[in-house]
């Protein structure tokens, strides 16, 4: 049995306290946040605290916090003998050099407090300073998924701005289409087909090779209609440029 102590309240802390309390290998013997309020939903199924001179004994201390919180809070375990890992996918895990067991488990999914999710389906990034503490990683991540890899912090902060891209970015970019059809009274559950077939194609194809639309057939007509239709200043700009950056990409450019 792991023993794990869950620094953080978070969407992501939420969510990794749900799939190890189903766990028969990880046992999460406590929740810290620096929040009382924080920690209610946590304090009728295992002991919180509020306090980091409080900590349970464990064997790993996982900090499922805001970026730039990690540094600081690992600065107060630097005296810890057990693994300090984090969650982050653009924190290097030699922001931890203070404590001599270290570590990164990253769960590559986007998380809303409300959303179930799938743990099987969820990739962790892990790495560890030691071959052991890395085994240790990869059987918290088997007890919740089967998807483990050993991925170095020079690649995770590629793949977390990937990941920016291919989630952040696109999402932002349907709040731009629902309100476009909010703002005209369409329903927006019309596009979800349109979404859904989009995802769909690159899972064993490459994005590259099924990008349709305006700009890669250099439609211009299309293209000035569609800026003309925005009166937003700051939607016409993130038009033009994806515009520009397809037709450069695919070597449309005229």
């Amino acid at each position: 049995m792991i023993d794990l102590v869950l620094l953080g309240t978070g969407n992501v802390a939420t969510h990794l306290f749900k799939a190890f309390s189903a766990s028969k290998e990880v046992n999460v013997v406590q929740v810290y946040n620096h929040s009382e309020e924080s920690l209610k939903t946590f304090k009728e199924t295992t002991a919180v605290t509020t306090s980091l001179g409080e900590l349970a004994p464990a064997d790993v201390y996982l900090l499922a916090l805001k970026d730039d919180a990690i540094p600081e809070v690992a600065e107060k375990l630097e005296n810890c003998t057990a693994l300090v890992a984090h969650t982050s996918g653009a924190v290097e895990m030699d922001m931890l050099q203070k404590c001599s067991r270290r570590g990164v488990f990253y769960p590559l999914q986007t998380f809303s407090k409300e959303k179930t999710l799938d743990y099987s389906e969820i990739p962790f990034c892990l790495e560890a300073n030691s071959s052991e503490d890395l085994e240790l990683l990869k059987k918290m991540a088997i007890e919740i998924s089967g998807k483990a890899y050993e991925i170095s912090s020079a690649q995770r902060k590629k793949i977390h701005l990937s990941a920016v891209f291919v989630c952040n970015f696109v999402n932002h970019l349907y709040a731009v289409g629902e309100k476009i059809c909010r703002e005209n009274e369409i329903p927006f559950e019309i596009l979800q087909p349109l979404i859904k077939e989009t995802a769909a194609k690159i899972q064993n194809v490459s994005p590259a090779e099924v990008q349709t639309g305006p700009a890669i057939r250099n439609d211009r007509t299309t293209i000035t209609a569609h800026l003309e239709q925005l009166n937003d200043p700051e939607n016409k700009k993130i038009y033009e440029l994806l515009t520009h950056a397809i037709q450069k990409f695919h070597g449309k450019e005229l």
